[in-house]
């Protein structure tokens, strides 16, 4: 029984570097890859694309929250080792989420030609290419929301190899597909029905690695209407807190548009963009962590090693995210000088900098809000989330109107701030997690050592030294920070999590690498 924390404990750091990975390989093809295609189809077409692309990437907001849900009851299932209802659990998750997609499909093809030659500003040239690449899409809704469940059997059983060995190469014909379908000569609805083949061959992917694991789902077909409602009711909320969260990170946008100007939205979108890259780390563990609580919070008998996941976790962040945090807050207008020139640089370094302390605190809070939703509690995160929106537009409205563009940011990070609270609060409240849990998994001194290193970089921010005098003191300061991290704030276990989970992970290329 001693080994057990361990060994859970490599399980979730190897997944986490795998979701990492998922997440990171496509965001560099896009790079190299979206030059290429917008010249080569033009940027209106290109715009055509973009919003094909949205429909492929935030099916999750169509699936009303039951491919989540599915992860969640697969991984109770297996917890109470009860395997024998994962065929039934499964295909109700699966037809129902077909039976939503023929649905939507059905009001999209019947909206399209409005949405066309109506709502969109599209050039007659491209609106035929267009309908015919909307038609496409809308019909093979009925397959992409099914790959939900079928994804969410392997997240629920915590084979977050199997999911990235089919997701990155799925995320990257995203970008990938476009430029070769240009290179043979496709037009936009080739296009368009390429990204839909990728995807089709994903399910299938999902769907053989989902009976390779689980034999029992391939000899039996079954729907369970009473599996319905429990995903539904679980799965609304989930709706619910997930389309309000997109409202509130991205209303102040709106409200900057309406007080000052669109030009100011650019000035506050581009710091933004740039410290939300960082949240591919806690949304890559909070990934994995999703399974592991929705298992562990089934029983009394594990609540004291939630409690030790939960506060390694946060633990976990704080070092990876803290330091990257202040040296983005540092030097945020060398930044802004060199990625877009002066004027941004003027304009967006103090509203990088607030943004950098909301992101970090947003970044912690990934880990409470994971527990509430993994133990059934998607109906507090939902709530909390109706009451900030109330307030939040409010302190919007008053903190742009005193201080501009840097005012929007203050809100946006005080409304963080609160949020992680009410997250942290509630995990409390609910006695999943006591505080002696954070002294006991060296929270406290790894927030005094992330505390000393931010400091120090504020005494440097402070001096007039030149910029090279400046990189190498601040490298000199983060080499130091990460040995002692590693020697005084990481314990034992966790310096054998990560090594065994890049041991792990470079054994799994190389069995890729020769199978190939």
């Amino acid at each position: 029984m001693t080994e057990t924390p361990t060994i859970h404990g490599r399980l979730l750091a190897r997944n986490t570097v795998w979701n990492l990975i998922g997440q990171v390989i496509p965001l560099l093809v896009g790079v190299v890859t979206i030059p290429y295609v917008i010249r080569g189809l033009g940027t209106a077409a290109f715009g055509i694309l973009s919003i094909a692309w949205v429909v492929l990437g935030y099916l999750s907001l169509l699936d009303l929250g039951l491919g989540r849900a599915t992860t969640k009851f697969v991984a109770e299932c297996l917890a109470r080792n009860e395997i024998r209802r994962l065929p039934g659990l499964l295909w109700t998750s699966i037809g129902f989420l077909v039976f939503l997609g023929a649905a939507i499909a059905l009001v999209v093809v019947a909206i399209i030609p409005v949405l066309v030659e109506r709502l969109l500003k599209i050039p007659a040239l491209l609106m035929e290419e267009t309908k015919v690449g909307f038609i496409v899409l809308a019909a093979s809704l009925p397959v992409l929301l099914g790959t939900n469940a079928l994804r969410g059997v392997l997240e629920g059983a915590q084979r977050f190899d199997l999911v990235n060995l089919i997701k990155v190469p799925s995320n990257v014909s995203v970008f990938l597909l476009p430029a070769l379908g240009l290179a043979v000569g496709f037009r936009l609805p080739g296009i368009i029905v390429l990204l839909v083949l990728a995807r089709l061959v994903s399910a299938l992917g999902y769907l053989t690695c989902s009976i390779k694991v689980f034999p029992v789902l391939g000899g039996s077909f079954s729907f369970d209407p009473k599996m319905l409602r429990p995903l539904a009711t679980y799965g609304g909320w989930l709706t619910v807190s997930n389309i309000l969260g997109a409202l509130l990170m991205n209303v102040e946008r709106i409200f900057i548009g309406a007080m000052r100007s669109v030009a100011d939205v650019g000035y506050y979108t581009a710091p933004f963009e740039v410290v939300a890259r960082l949240w591919i780390f806690p949304s890559s563990l909070a990934a994995t962590l999703f399974p592991a609580f929705s298992g562990m919070g089934i029983s009394n008998a594990v609540k004291p090693e939630l409690a030790r996941v939960y506060a390694r976790s946060v633990k976990s962040l704080l070092l990876a995210l803290g330091p990257a945090m202040a040296l983005v807050a540092l030097f945020a207008h060398r930044i802004l000088h060199f990625w877009l020139g002066p004027n941004f640089a003027e304009q967006s370094t103090l509203v990088m900098q607030i943004l950098s302390v909301g992101v970090l605190v947003n970044s912690l809070a990934f880990v409470p809000f994971t527990l509430l939703q993994g133990i059934g509690r998607p109906d507090l995160t939902a709530k909390f989330h109706m009451v900030e929106m109330s307030l939040y537009v409010g302190l919007l409205w008053v903190l742009i109107g005193r201080m501009g563009i840097a005012g929007a940011a203050l809100a946006w990070t005080l409304r963080i701030t609160a949020d992680a609270g009410l997250l942290f609060g509630a995990c409390w409240w609910l006695r999943l997690v006591p505080f002696r849990a954070f002294a006991e998994n060296g929270l406290v001194r790894s927030t005094l050592g992330v505390c000393s290193f931010v400091i120090a970089l504020w005494l440097l921010g402070s001096t007039k030294a030149a910029l090279a005098t400046q990189v190498i003191l601040a490298a000199c300061m983060l080499t130091t920070f990460v040995i002692s991290a590693w020697i005084l704030m990481l314990d034992s276990t966790d310096r054998r999590i990560l090594a065994s989970a890049a041991r792990q992970v470079l054994a799994s290329f190389r069995r890729a690498n020769g199978a190939r």
